[in-house]
C-alpha cells in the first residue's frame, strides 16, 4: 500500500514486528505481504510509538538526531522549556521530544532536598501540585517549621515553598503582636462571703516563639489561670466595702503577679485593667438603698442651710432698718408698691392716702 507522511509528522517502519527504520516526510510504499507495517505520530508531541519502546528506537541514528532526549532519575522533575517558554515539567523517566521545528531544553531539579528555592514562580507554576506544599507566614507572625516533627527552623513573615518528599512537613504560626486575653464573668468571694462577678483583662506579647511552644502545651490557658488566681487572692484578702474602696488598686496588684511569672512563661505583660464589678442582685438592691437615702440626707442638708441663711439675712435686715429711720421708710414704701400692684382700684376720698395705706398696714 502507498502513504504519504505529511511535514508535520514522523512514520516508523516495521517488519514482523521488528522496528525497521523512521520515515521522514513524503510518499512510501508499506510492502503487507511481506509483514511490514507503519506507524504515524505527530512531532507537536511528545514522541510516542505504539508497541516500540523508546530504548529500541534510539539506537537509530537518524532518529536519534531528530529528536531531543532528557533522562529524569529518580528524586528529580524535570523542568520543560520549549522555545525558552516553560512547557511543563516530567517526572523521573526517559523521554524524546522532536526537535525539528522548535527546541527544546531541559533543567533537573533536586526534589530530595526539603525547601524549593531553584525554582523561579513561573516554574513552579508548572509543577504538579500535588508534588509540592505552600506554607505562608502572615505579617507581624512569625513560622515554626518542623520536620517530622522535629523543630527545624524559624519563618518570617512570607512564602515558602516546600517539596512532598518523605519527610512531614508543618509549620505553626505564632503571633508576635501585643495580644489581650479576656478573664469574663469570674465568681470570687471577699472575705465576708459575698459573691461577685469580675471582668478582667491583661495585655501580652510573646518574648520566645520557639520556647513556649516547645516548652508549654497551652500558654493561654495558663495565662488565663495566672490572672484568675491572681483576682481571687487579692479580693478573699478584703471584706466588701473594703473592696469597693480600694478596687482601684487591683488591676496594678494582678499586673504585678503577672510580671514575675512572664520569664517562666516566654511573655512580657505591658497592661492590665478591671473592666467591671458585677453585683448580685440583693447587694445591688442594698446599694440602691443606701445610695438613695445619702442623696436625700444631703438633699436636707442643703435645704436647712438655705433655711439658715435666709433667716439670718432677715435678721441683718432688721437690724440695718431699726437703726436707720430712712431705711425703715423705704422698706415701707417697697411694702406698699407691693400692695398697690395687687389692687384693681383705689377710690380717693379726700383724706391723706398715704396716711390711710399706713394705717391699714398698721391695723393689718
Amino acid at each position: 500500500m502507498k502513504i504519504i507522511i505529511n511535514e508535520n509528522e514522523r512514520g516508523f517502519l516495521f517488519k514482523n514486528g521488528t522496528y525497521r527504520k523512521m520515515l521522514t516526510p513524503g510518499k512510501y510504499r508499506v510492502k503487507r505481504m511481506f509483514g511490514e507495517t507503519f506507524a504515524r505520530v505527530s512531532v507537536s508531541k511528545p514522541v510516542e510509538v505504539p508497541n516500540a519502546d523508546i530504548a529500541v528506537l534510539l539506537r537509530d541514528k537518524k532518529f536519534a538526531e531528530n529528536v531531543a532526549r532528557v533522562d529524569v532519575p529518580d528524586g528529580y522533575i524535570a523542568v520543560h522549556m520549549e522555545d525558552k517558554r516553560i512547557a511543563g515539567t516530567l517526572q523521573p523517566g526517559t523521554y524524546c521530544f522532536w526537535n525539528c521545528y522548535r527546541e527544546h531544553t531541559f533543567t533537573l531539579v533536586d526534589i530530595s532536598k526539603a525547601e524549593i528555592t531553584d525554582l523561579t514562580p513561573e516554574q513552579l507554576m508548572a509543577v504538579p501540585r500535588n508534588l509540592y506544599s505552600k506554607i505562608e507566614v502572615p505579617e507581624g507572625e512569625t513560622g515554626l517549621l518542623f520536620f517530622d516533627g522535629r523543630f527545624e527552623r524559624k519563618l518570617e513573615s512570607g512564602s515558602y515553598y516546600f517539596w512532598n518528599n518523605m519527610q512531614k512537613i508543618t509549620c505553626q504560626n505564632v503571633d508576635l503582636r501585643a495580644q489581650q486575653l479576656d478573664i469574663a464573668g469570674q465568681e470570687i468571694l471577699t472575705a465576708d462571703k459575698v459573691s461577685l462577678r469580675m471582668n478582667f483583662v491583661c495585655t501580652y506579647k510573646i518574648t520566645d516563639a520557639v520556647k513556649i511552644v516547645g516548652e508549654i502545651k497551652d500558654y493561654k490557658a495558663q495565662i488565663y489561670t495566672l490572672t484568675q488566681l491572681a483576682l481571687r487572692e487579692y479580693v478573699g484578702r478584703f471584706r466588701f466595702d473594703e473592696l469597693l474602696e480600694q478596687k482601684d488598686s487591683i488591676a496594678a496588684f494582678v499586673l504585678k503577679q503577672l510580671q514575675t511569672k512572664q520569664d517562666a512563661l516566654f511573655v512580657e505583660f505591658s497592661d492590665a485593667g478591671l473592666k467591671d464589678i458585677i453585683l448580685p442582685g440583693e447587694i445591688r438592691d442594698i446599694m440602691n438603698t443606701v445610695l438613695v437615702a445619702e442623696k436625700n440626707a444631703q438633699a436636707n442638708v442643703i435645704a436647712r442651710r438655705e433655711e439658715v441663711a435666709s433667716t439670718r439675712s432677715l435678721l441683718n435686715t432688721a437690724k440695718l432698718m431699726e437703726e436707720n429711720a430712712t431705711l425703715y421708710k423705704l422698706k415701707e414704701l417697697e411694702y406698699l408698691e407691693k400692695i398697690c400692684d395687687r389692687v384693681g382700684n383705689i377710690s380717693v376720698g379726700g383724706g391723706n392716702l398715704l396716711g390711710e395705706l399706713r394705717e391699714i398696714m398698721s391695723t393689718k
